[in-house]
């Protein structure tokens, strides 16, 4: 949805991307917020959440050691402590948003999947599902960024309407709530969904599926100049900056038919082996 040619350079040719320091501390402040709640209720403190910064990141950094090149030119550790710090002011700023105290998630950083009618795999990873005594569902994601303008609001809707679809086809329960929790800012945004929202949604999905079996077909991923360009690893190989996109990897062919009864030229193929499957982020 962003840029088709991005997705291909992600997806099919899977290019490494650097990590960034915006992105990582995203991951830092996701894995202290979900390790809060392995603590008793009168635990889940601003300080005892602070305190777990230190571990998580020499978590993150067993799992992932390229991260260490993050801080590599910083001999003295002040951009480390820096970006720890900013980590600390995003920690501490959910306190004012939401009362850990008062909160027993039912499920924290929930893989989730279903297939639908149409044979498409939706799967994603929820940061939180609550649960009602009454069976109400709230689904809840944790944004480091600030919050978007509204005329951008809906954008920002359409993963969690793709988390709230897939709970729905899971478990046949729209969920009363959709709660978005921006750190960087300290705006929390909430949508309560109905079965027509999840419905276009599912439309929606089964489009973008038909475009990019097309895409891959053919091989004609187009690039899709924004704003966002600015932040995209991979602009020395994009046309839009003067580069030119690696060799497709994929074997592209004309159909074995070439013209149906109404003379139109069918579409050519490709051989990928691709899933069929969407994940939502």
């Amino acid at each position: 949805m962003q840029c088709p040619l991005l997705y291909r350079f992600r997806v099919i040719d899977k290019l490494p991307q650097k990590p960034s320091e915006a992105a990582t501390r995203g991951t830092l402040v996701h894995a202290v917020l979900e390790r809060l709640f392995d603590n008793p209720a009168p635990e889940r403190t601003p300080g005892r959440a602070t305190s777990l910064i230190p571990a998580q990141w020499d978590r993150l950094l067993e799992s992932k050691p390229e991260l260490a090149e993050l801080f590599a030119e910083d001999p003295e550790g002040e951009r480390l402590a820096q970006w720890l710090s900013e980590a600390e002011r995003l920690v501490e700023r959910w306190f004012s948003l939401e009362d850990p105290t008062r909160l027993e998630p039912a499920e924290r950083e929930m893989f989730v999947e279903t297939e639908l009618d149409s044979g498409l795999r939706l799967r994603g990873v929820i940061d939180r599902i609550d649960v009602a005594p009454t069976g109400e569902v709230r689904i809840v994601d944790y944004k480091t960024g600030k919050a978007p303008r509204p005329e951008y609001a809906e954008g920002a809707l359409f993963q969690m309407k793709f988390y709230a679809l897939v709970i729905w086809r899971l478990r046949g329960v729209v969920p009363r709530r959709l709660q978005l929790v921006y750190l960087g800012s300290g705006d929390v945004m909430t949508y309560d969904p109905v079965v027509a929202d999840l419905e276009r949604v599912e439309r929606k999905l089964l489009a973008l599926w038909d475009a990019i079996s097309l895409a891959t077909e053919t091989g004609e991923w187009r690039p899709r100049p924004t704003k966002l360009c600015g932040w995209c690893d991979h602009q020395a190989l994009c046309p839009e900056f003067g580069g030119t996109p690696p060799v497709y990897p994929l074997s592209v062919r004309p159909a074995e038919s070439t013209q149906d009864v109404q003379g139109r030229m069918d579409p050519v193929r490709a051989e990928t082996g691709r899933p069929g499957a969407l994940e939502g982020h």
